[in-house]
């Protein structure tokens, strides 16, 4: 089926369909994809530091004197666990465009800023590339989140 793209008359057609109610889908579709890829991508890594941190602890380098919160590793590992599992999630869900998998995804990259924030003293330019990568995600989802869903309908 070919598909025509008219600008006249105010909407768009897509495939034949009016889209004059609908949003217009830009490239930022493409940064939500980034997004959802990125957080999958992010979950992976903090489930493997999970298992790492519960099964050879000796293989991590985190302290635990001197801290705010006293965690041992077992426990550091069920959260890395726990929490990799939900941001893996989350970032598939984005692919969705439903408005849950997007308020998920936007509270758990919003703590993800704050804990690498929280960490920019001991990891300096782990810690701000992080945060450039987790504010770019926030913007994408926030501002264009919904097109992703448009894009999908679109389809």
């Amino acid at each position: 089926m070919a598909s025509s793209t008219s600008m006249s008359g105010g909407g768009a057609t897509v495939s034949g369909r009016a889209t004059e109610n609908q949003p217009e889908v830009t490239g930022w579709v493409g940064w939500i994809v980034f997004a959802g890829t990125m957080m999958a991508i992010l979950g992976v890594f903090h489930m493997f530091e999970g298992l790492i941190a519960l099964f050879r602890h000796a293989y991590i380098a985190f302290p635990t004197q001197g801290l705010t919160v006293q965690v041992s590793y077992t426990g550091w590992g069920w959260l890395q666990l726990i929490a990799g599992a939900l941001v893996f999630l989350a970032g598939l869900a984005l692919f969705t465009g439903r408005m849950w998998a997007r308020t998920v995804a936007v509270i758990l990259v919003a703590v993800s800023a704050l804990v690498n924030f929280a960490w920019a003293t001991s990891f300096p330019v782990w810690s701000l590339t992080l945060l450039a990568i987790d504010f770019f995600v926030l913007y994408a989802i926030i501002a264009h989140g919904g097109e992703m869903k448009v894009a999908r309908e679109a389809e």
